[in-house]
């Protein structure tokens, strides 16, 4: 596997500053497979997902802001690969619709799914998170007022405080608050049951 950053460009990591696509390693447009590839250290934004998209057993060393990004319509899979020193986020699901992650494993980060909190147009978001391992950071964060829901399946996890919080999603310029943490159906759900 080959490695990829933008490490001397624009596109270098900058904290947590938000940063659009033009800042990412991997831009897919729809339809789009990415597979085999380590994302370095040196970029602010990972991968941007354009529409229904694949990414497959990539692997990001340190990630910046987000390590992929998912916009549009239609399903997005993840399946295999990993991720560690997400301080905000590994997964940021932007536009409407399915993400499905299977076989993924994370490392310490903020949040490993999360549903655009105030995204400046909102939509009903799924995801279906299967075989994960993940160490220190939330599992899961959806906006309950959009009707988001999460489904989390064979799992195994260490240093988790919190394996879902549950947010009231806004629309730009605001913040998303949050309603409550832990389970509860149909928003979080855990092996088929509530979890709190």
């Amino acid at each position: 596997m080959a490695l990829f950053d933008r490490k001397g460009s624009g596109g270098d990591c900058k904290g947590q500053a938000e940063q659009d696509e033009a800042a990412a390693v991997f831009i897919l447009e729809p339809g789009a497979t990415l597979k085999n590839a380590i994302i370095g250290p040196a970029q602010a934004e990972g991968v941007h997902c354009r529409g229904p998209c694949t990414i497959e057993n990539v692997w990001w060393d340190d990630v910046c802001e987000d390590a992929a990004t998912f916009k549009g319509t239609g399903p997005r899979y993840v399946r295999g690969g990993g991720a560690r020193e997400a301080s905000d986020k590994v997964f940021q699901h932007n536009g409407e619709g399915w993400l499905h992650i299977d076989g993924f494993y994370a490392n310490k980060f903020g949040k490993f799914y999360r549903s655009c909190g105030n995204c400046s147009q909102q939509f009903q978001r799924h995801v279906n998170i299967t075989n994960f391992v993940g160490i220190q950071g939330v599992v899961m964060g959806v906006n309950q007022n959009y009707g988001d829901t999460a489904t989390l399946s064979n799992y195994c996890v260490a240093k988790i405080g919190v394996i879902c919080t549950r947010y009231e999603g806004c629309v730009k310029p605001c913040e998303a608050g949050e309603i409550g943490e832990g389970a509860l159906a149909p928003y979080c759900v855990v092996n088929g049951q509530d979890w709190s």
